[in-house]
C-alpha cells in the first residue's frame, strides 16, 4: 500500500490524537535538519513526540525499503 497506519496504541504513547494517522511510503522531503517546516512543539524545547517501539519502526522501515525498490517513492528536496 501506499502507507501504513499508526496503531492507536502508538498514537497514544507518542500523546497525538485519536484520529487515524498514517506514515506515507510513497514520498519524502530532504532538507537539512531542523528545517524551515519544522516547528517545535508547543510548551516545549523540541521537535520530535517521541520513539516508535522496535517492532513497529522495523515493519516501517521494511515497507519502504520494499516501496524505493519497486521505484514507488520520490523524494523532494527542501530548502
Amino acid at each position: 500500500g501506499d502507507g501504513i497506519e499508526i496503531p492507536p496504541t502508538v498514537k497514544l504513547n507518542l500523546g497525538l490524537d485519536d484520529e487515524p494517522s498514517w506514515i506515507l511510503l510513497r514520498e519524502g522531503n530532504r532538507f537539512v535538519w531542523p528545517g524551515h517546516d519544522l516547528r517545535r512543539i508547543a510548551n516545549a524545547d523540541r521537535y520530535d513526540y517521541g520513539f516508535l517501539p522496535p517492532r513497529f519502526f522495523d515493519s516501517v522501515r521494511a515497507a519502504l525499503i520494499a516501496a524505493v525498490r519497486a521505484g514507488k517513492t520520490r523524494t523532494t528536496q527542501r530548502t
